[in-house]
C-alpha cells in the first residue's frame, strides 16, 4: 500500500504548482544577480581601500548564498518529506 499526498484533492493544485515555481525561480535568479553585484562591490572597494563597503559586500554575498541555499534546500526538504511518506 502506497501512501503519497493527493494533488488533485486541492482546487487549482497546477495553478499552485507553477505559482511556487515561479517564486522559486525569482529567488534564485536574484540571489545569483546579488551575488555577481555584492561580488563586485566587493573586489572594487576592497581594492580601493573602502574597507567599509568591503564588509557590508562581504555580508551581502553571504546572504545571497544563504538565500540560495535555503530556495534549493526547500525543495530537497519537500522531496524527502515525501518520499518519506511513501514509506510509513
Amino acid at each position: 500500500m502506497d501512501v503519497f499526498p493527493d494533488f488533485d484533492g486541492v482546487g487549482a493544485s497546477t495553478e499552485v504548482q507553477s505559482i511556487v515555481g515561479a517564486l522559486l525561480m525569482f529567488v534564485l535568479i536574484t540571489a545569483v544577480l546579488m551575488l555577481i553585484v555584492c561580488a563586485i562591490v566587493w573586489a572594487i572597494s576592497g581594492a580601493s581601500g573602502n574597507y567599509q563597503a568591503a564588509t557590508k559586500a562581504r555580508i551581502g554575498l553571504w546572504v545571497s548564498v544563504g538565500a540560495a541555499a535555503l530556495a534549493g534546500a526547500g525543495v530537497a526538504w519537500l522531496n524527502f518529506l515525501l518520499d518519506v511518506g511513501t514509506r510509513l
